[in-house]
């Protein structure tokens, strides 16, 4: 298989496409009980399973909240592929008085630096709450990223808002990339997908698309063919996957449409396509 193609963020190399972690961490966006489900299933082994097919085939970038178990599983996976990841973490902390004390921010950076964090993105329910839209600023986002920076991380912002990305880029935010969500459904974006298409081609900085398959609204085919068409070059994809084979289905899918071809991956089969079995088979 060949070497995923990379992107520079930070000053750094990083793999276009990322790994994405909530169907290992339980957070499908389906219902409670596929939630108890995943978080059930997935192990630290099973999540390093998946994790190594992506390391092997050079997708070394992992982003997810500050995790112990997620960490674990990253471990694991480096041990066995003898390669090591790109840690793009996404942590949550207090942003007013008064919260638990092991959730101040710099209890909670320390915590990111300490298990080799990278890229430290303050997750979309800390920076979403600190947007201006009146005065244009993301209010204290400065502040927390000179405090990553002292520790010798890369700071980022993560938003499901896609006017952080614009009011971020005209204040001079201290950030190095957004992550940011883009996929065909619409899925939880709040303007139409034309606008944000339009907001990511212009950003100043690489943007790390997330829910690029709508939280499995949208068929791998589907959803990857659109992201890795619409995207820049400097643009990543993050991707969340359960099992193995479905890791290795979105790394071919994406070097597929990444070499502008057709995929000729194998359909699933139902009894009701019996009568176009033979229009299945790849040309």
């Amino acid at each position: 298989m060949n070497e995923f193609p990379r992107t520079t963020v930070g000053g750094l190399s990083v793999s276009r496409l990322i790994v994405g972690t909530n169907w290992f961490l339980g957070y499908s966006h389906t219902s409670a009980a596929k939630d108890r489900f995943l978080k059930e299933y997935q192990t630290a082994q099973r999540m390093a399973d998946v994790m190594a097919v992506f390391f092997s085939a050079g997708v070394d970038t992992v982003m997810g909240p500050a995790s112990e178990k997620l960490f674990e599983a990253i471990k694991i996976a480096e041990d066995r592929t003898g390669r090591g990841a790109i840690r793009v973490i996404t942590p949550s902390f207090n942003v007013l008085p008064g919260g638990k004390p092991e959730n101040e921010p710099e209890r909670v950076f320390d915590y990111c630096r300490d298990n080799e964090t990278v890229f430290c993105f303050p997750h979309t329910s800390v920076t979403d709450r600190l947007l201006d839209r009146l005065h244009g600023v993301v209010r204290g986002m400065d502040e927390y990223s000179a405090m990553i920076r002292q520790r010798g991380m890369i700071p980022g912002l993560s938003t499901h808002q896609p006017e952080s990305v614009v009011i971020a880029d005209e204040s001079g935010a201290d950030v190095e990339s957004y992550i940011q969500l883009y996929n065909a459904a619409g899925f939880l974006m709040h303007l139409e997908v034309d606008w944000v298409m339009r907001i990511i081609q212009n950003a100043k900085k690489p943007v790390m698309t997330i829910k690029p398959l709508a939280a499995g609204s949208l068929l791998p085919p589907v959803g990857l063919a659109f992201v890795w068409n619409t995207l820049r070059d400097q643009d990543m994809v993050t991707i969340g996957t359960t099992t193995p084979d479905e890791a290795t289905e979105c790394i071919d899918l994406s070097l597929t449409f990444l070499e502008r071809r057709l995929p000729g991956h194998e359909l699933q089969k139902t009894r009701s396509k019996q009568a176009v079995q033979s229009a299945a088979k790849a040309k």
